[in-house]
């Protein structure tokens, strides 16, 4: 058996719609456009949000803020969550990707206050909070910044 042997599943190929053939072809006349306008035209294509010339949405609610083009986006670990170590051990990006607390090794890790911590840890992050860590080194530990 060879490829072209094998036999197309039934309806897999069906045959293109032939537009403007005659009424009896039921996309006659208008071929399937609907009447007039500009979208029944030949060679028609609204971009988009496109509202016929009406003062588009986009352009008519209030704009606030900007975004910033070189946006850190860090990955955030709260204080509280790195009880989970041993104590006294570092913890690092790969410590903390293998506890699950972060996703990505490629993208930074800040380390948020939030909660209290109860063991001296030695913490390396890219990022830390004024709270975090006042709160690692009051709990004996070490906040050292990667760059």
């Amino acid at each position: 058996m060879k490829i072209h042997d094998i036999p197309r599943p039934k309806g897999a190929n069906r045959a293109p719609r032939r537009v403007g053939r005659g009424s009896g072809s039921g996309h006659g006349k208008t071929s399937g456009r609907g009447a007039k306008g500009q979208k029944s035209r030949k060679g028609s294509s609204l971009r988009l949000g496109f509202e016929g010339g009406q003062m588009s949405l986009i352009r008519r609610i209030p704009k606030r803020g900007f975004t910033r083009v070189i946006k850190k986006a860090y990955q955030v670990v709260n204080v509280e969550n790195l009880n989970h170590f041993r104590k006294d051990s570092p913890v690092d990006k790969i410590a903390m990707k293998k506890a699950g607390l972060i996703k990505n090794l490629s993208c930074p890790v800040k380390i948020l206050g939030d909660g209290e911590l109860t063991k001296s840890l030695a913490v390396s992050a890219d990022a830390f909070s004024k709270e975090a860590k006042k709160k690692i080194l009051d709990a004996g530990g070490k906040a050292e910044t990667v760059a």
